[in-house]
């Protein structure tokens, strides 16, 4: 998992609440067995027509938000089916951030341990950066994990929550399997003693 401590990038504002994990990533994308390669899927019911050419008019394929790396969103984000393919998704699309008023928890967990921060601030803070993302092309944010804020140069600022340890594992970018892998010595020192009482214990 990539390290995450401070990022700056620009916003796409997609303001809608209840987004769910079956629009963020639809279910008939699910049978890849990587985890990447879902960018390309991303939103896709909204990103593209019937006939597979892009939505013009759904926000993401506007050519003044290609490359962002921050998405701010409506409330209860990503709630729905438990898929961790929802921020799989996000990753691969190129978003390290989501920012909205409150995340459905299942959704919120399994962003925390790919490497993908969700944020949660006030009704009233999102509404304000999504005003500033449409009305000013280009417009950035930091994101700094450390001292749990978001600010940008003209003086917005806002802090957040996160868990204690969630927190630990961005900042060093340990997925479960690296947490784990900590414990190696100890892990291998016990399978070499479990070895040698399973043996023991057929003569």
């Amino acid at each position: 998992m990539i390290k995450f401590t401070e990022h700056t990038g620009t916003l796409t504002p997609l303001y809608r609440a209840n987004i769910d994990t079956d629009q963020i990533i639809p279910k008939q994308f699910l049978k890849r067995i990587e985890r990447t390669g879902y960018g390309a899927f991303l939103f896709y019911d909204w990103r593209f027509n019937s006939d597979g050419s892009p939505n013009l008019g759904f926000v993401m394929n506007y050519p003044r938000f290609d490359g962002s790396s921050i998405l701010i969103a409506g409330a209860n984000f990503g709630c729905g089916s438990s898929r961790e393919h929802a921020p799989w998704s996000l990753l691969d699309h190129g978003f390290r951030v989501v920012i909205a008023p409150s995340f459905a928890d299942i959704f919120y967990n399994n962003s925390l341990k790919n490497g993908l921060l969700p944020v949660a601030v006030s009704e009233e803070k999102v509404a304000e950066l999504v005003k500033k993302a449409v009305e000013q092309s280009g417009y950035e944010l930091t994101i700094d994990l450390v001292a749990q804020t978001v600010t940008n140069k003209g003086g917005f600022e806002a802090s957040f929550s996160i868990d204690a340890f969630r927190k630990h594992c961005l900042l060093n970018g340990l997925d479960d399997i690296a947490l784990t892998l900590e414990h190696e010595e100890k892990i291998s020192a016990y399978e070499r003693n479990t070895a040698d009482d399973v043996r023991f214990s057929y003569l």
